[in-house]
């Protein structure tokens, strides 16, 4: 359990995670382009075979979302979700629902094989599966002691 109060529902700090290449942009609304989804979450765990990336992207089409793998050992998620067209008849009441560009990039250890990346995306929910190696252990070899 963490010593320092979290302002930000218990949510680990990214800054603090080497394994997390966000960029925190401590002013997320100059550009409502691109800034709208930067809080998209995703979950990652590790299993005995592979680590598991879970993220919420509701209302986006697999075709919005861009799965890649950078530089050989960063998974990179974005995507985008377009504003909706205003039509001149239309009256607005409220808009809370956020739309733009998001991306999230996360450095995969040493036993992920990038090569074999799974992704699939089911209620909203993008699923991206990265197989792990499997763990060699080491030969050991007794040796006699003499004498």
């Amino acid at each position: 359990m963490s010593l320092i109060p979290s302002f930000f529902g218990n949510r680990r700090n990214n800054a603090l995670d080497p394994f997390s290449l966000d960029v925190w942009d401590p002013n997320p609304f100059k550009d409502p382009e691109t800034s709208a989804f930067v809080g998209t979450r995703i979950d990652w765990k590790e299993t005995p075979e592979a680590h598991v990336f879970k993220a919420d992207v509701p209302g986006l089409k697999k075709e919005e979302v861009r799965v890649e793998v950078e530089d050989g050992r960063v998974l990179q998620i974005s995507g985008e979700r377009k504003v909706a067209k205003e039509e001149k008849s239309d009256t607005w009441h409220r808009v809370e629902r956020s739309s733009g560009k998001f991306m999230r990039r996360f450095r995969l250890p040493e036993n992920a094989k990038t090569e074999e990346i799974k992704a699939g995306m089911e209620n909203g929910v993008l699923t991206v599966t990265v197989p792990k190696t499997e763990v060699k252990k080491p030969d050991v070899k007794a040796i006699d002691i003499s004498g």
